[in-house]
């Protein structure tokens, strides 16, 4: 088993100018300049998601619901959806700065919380997962719990409270609900038991021709994104999203490079919010046939304009943003349960 490798990775010149378009101050080191920069919050919303917030017209009101929306504990209802999960999709980062996105699985009720502050997790990551070696008392990280057969998703983030052998602790630094659009309906047809040991292999880039495969008709994936509030990741703003579309949404250049539609949404934009500050992201792609999973990590960047209304096939298009993967592993039979699809999202056809 072929451990990931902690060679770092220079952002190129085309990435650099891509970067400059909508965030200036973005370096090729694993931490910009831009994320060294007081992050600044405000009614719960740092500086990246204001800035874009502001692009679309949306502060005033977001501003009014920020204490509402982001909570630092769990609801009874987040609390009880947790808890009858077979999988959570996390979101950590690496020694380098680098954000991965991962699954951790079992059998419902291994997520569970003691209280509304914090959740417990009876789970330790895989070896070869990303998640093994970041995973330490005071690391950030981040929860995605998504129901598939229901569409229902809740996130958490926050910070590693403890570890023991059986799993870890997480207090709460925000929860909050979002919406059901996007997700493709899909109901698991088999269950076994969360696996013991995998398969896992690594690569460079994006040289990995199963890789690309898997990307060019995934219609589901998990991103991870950061800002840090302080001079050190230990006290960065972890977060972990969904993204979906109609297969091929996602499109893979001659150059390594991915190019990602955002539709319309909540405006948030914690996800490109964090980007904005702090150009890099990780993803994760499950291959819900075969139970394997694809992490990759890398530089990310926005476009610098939203697009025309009517431009693009698919009107619920926004704008774009870009990742270009440095390195990424395969973790093979990593889902131990099977997905059958019974429903899209009509707004994303032709994106």
């Amino acid at each position: 088993m072929k451990m990931i490798g902690s060679s770092s990775r220079s952002t190129s010149d085309h990435e650099q100018t891509e970067n400059a378009r909508i965030n200036p101050a973005a370096s090729s080191s694993p931490r910009s300049r831009e994320a060294d920069e007081p992050v600044c919050y405000c009614n719960g919303w740092h500086r990246g998601e204001r800035t874009l917030q502001e692009r679309v017209g949306s502060p005033e009101t977001l501003a009014s619901a920020g204490s509402r929306i982001l909570r630092p504990f769990m609801t009874e209802q987040h609390r009880t959806f947790f808890r009858q999960l077979p999988f959570l999709v996390t979101g950590c980062i690496d020694a380098e700065g680098w954000p991965w996105a991962s699954f951790l699985v079992g059998t419902p009720g291994f997520a569970w919380s003691p209280n509304p502050r914090q959740l417990r997790v009876d789970r330790i990551p895989f070896a070869a997962d990303p998640l093994a070696e970041a995973l330490t008392p005071g690391s950030p990280i981040a929860f995605l719990g998504i129901e598939l057969p229901t569409r229902r998703r809740n996130r958490l983030n926050g910070h590693v409270a403890g570890i023991d052998r059986q799993g870890f602790l997480v207090t709460v630094d925000q929860s909050f609900g979002n919406c059901a659009r996007y997700i493709q309906r899909r109901d698991w047809t088999s269950f076994e038991a969360a696996p013991t040991h995998l398969q896992a292999t690594t690569f460079v880039g994006l040289d990995d021709r199963e890789a690309r495969a898997l990307i060019s008709r995934c219609d589901t994936f998990f991103v991870a994104t950061y800002a840090s509030p302080g001079p050190t990741n230990a006290q960065a703003d972890m977060d972990v999203s969904h993204r979906g579309g109609w297969p091929g949404f996602v499109r893979t250049d001659t150059d390594g490079v991915l190019t990602i539609p955002d539709f319309a949404g909540n405006k948030y934009f914690n996800t490109l919010g964090n980007i904005f500050i702090n150009p890099r992201a990780g993803m994760v792609i499950p291959d819900f046939e075969r139970g394997d999973i694809l992490l990759v990590t890398g530089s990310a960047w926005l476009d610098g304009q939203d697009v025309p209304p009517g431009s693009t096939p698919s009107a619920a298009v926004e704008r774009y943003w870009h990742m270009k993967p440095a390195r990424g592993v395969w973790l093979r039979g990593a889902l131990p349960m099977r997905f059958v699809l019974s429903d899209r999202p009509p707004q994303t056809a032709g994106a």
